[in-house]
């Protein structure tokens, strides 16, 4: 890209972190660290459902380069060469609509690094003043959605490579929780009197619904939501046929094995089956979770609201199967699992803090 170019960008993602910037500057709110924590992990569960949909539209690659579109800082200036892409390819992943999608996706990033840039910068000048507030997780959150960064252009330059693009996923929701958690440390958050047993079932609550998500993600990345297009059977049997050899074989183009070969129908089903599966576990874990914290003082009302998205997983998760992936739905079973980790995270705050 020429730096013309690459300055208009970059006034973009400005612009973008203008509004936040702005609202939490003339908020009442006496704690505008805080504010603005809270503000940057709300935008960046609006980035990681945008970022679904963007997968979802078959988008990732509606400007095949990075980090603008076909060099210009946005589709209009490169509309010759998006046309002449869709002219070669008319059922091809280049259109003008998904360019713009693209590129959108790709200011709003740009806007949550500036605010990270800006809480980072923050937390070092405060810890200045005060050594006591340390400035090394908001260092560590810039250092992550720098990695994220990476991999958002190796996602696009590696062609929608499963593995990058599912790594790509975790990483937001990796970032959701830091920003949550740098946000809790902040103060304005309760104390907990709860056994040690539910400690530690909230950090293995983390681990599976982590772990979910990536499989979650899988399912995506490889086109295998309709791999299993009946519930709660999958291909009408409990134990399809399925290849789990070629299915999980992580270094892979989209589409094909690691030998270059078409990937077999039964590896995606394979795929689909085994995310089926593993949500068993992962509603076992968090209704142990909610049960066990029902009546805990300080996670009562985390326990309802973690209850309340587990059932609109499972309930949007089954949509998309029976519904044939609608789009609104399939967008919100992603939000669904960010937030469930954004409330994991407020579960394990609040049981570091308080005495047990």
């Amino acid at each position: 890209m020429s730096p013309d170019a690459l300055l208009l960008l970059a006034l973009k993602g400005t612009l973008v972190a203008a509004v936040p910037l702005a609202y939490v500057r003339f908020s009442r709110d006496p704690l505008k660290f805080r504010k603005l924590a809270w503000v940057t992990a709300f935008l960046t569960l609006d980035l990681i459902m945008f970022g679904s949909f963007t997968r979802l539209t078959d988008s990732g690659l509606g400007c095949p380069d990075w980090p603008g579109c076909y060099g210009h800082s946005n589709p209009a200036s490169a509309g010759e060469p998006i046309r002449a892409a869709q002219s070669a390819l008319p059922s091809g992943p280049v259109t003008m609509t998904k360019a713009w999608i693209e590129m959108v996706h790709r200011y709003f990033a740009m806007g949550v690094g500036l605010l990270i840039i800006i809480l980072t910068a923050q937390a070092w000048l405060r810890w200045r003043r005060d050594r006591r507030l340390s400035p090394w997780l908001a260092t560590a959150t810039l250092a992550w959605v720098l990695a994220q960064g990476a991999f958002g252009a190796w996602t696009v330059t590696m062609k929608l490579q499963p593995l990058i693009v599912t790594i790509h996923l975790l990483g937001g929701i990796g970032l959701l929780a830091l920003l949550c958690w740098l946000a809790l440390r902040e103060g304005g958050d309760v104390v907990v009197n709860a056994s040690p047993h539910v400690a530690k079932l909230a950090k293995v609550a983390v681990g599976v619904v982590v772990l979910q998500v990536a499989l979650g993600g899988w399912v995506s990345t490889n086109y295998a939501v309709m791999a299993c297009p009946d519930f709660p059977l999958c291909q009408g049997k409990w134990l399809p046929p399925m290849d789990f050899v070629h299915a999980f074989t992580l270094w892979r183009p989209l589409g094909l094995t690691g030998s270059g070969e078409a990937i077999p129908f039964q590896s995606l089903v394979a795929i689909h089956w085994t995310h089926r599966m593993f949500a068993l576990a992962v509603v076992v874990v968090l209704g142990a979770l909610v049960w066990r914290s029902w009546s805990v003082d300080g996670l009562r009302t985390a326990a309802r609201v973690l209850l309340g998205l587990l059932l609109l997983q499972l309930a949007t998760g089954t949509s998309n199967v029976v519904l044939q992936w609608p789009l609104l739905l399939a967008v919100a079973h992603t939000g669904g699992a960010a937030l469930l980790v954004a409330t994991l995270i407020v579960y394990n705050h609040r049981l570091a803090r308080g005495p047990r």
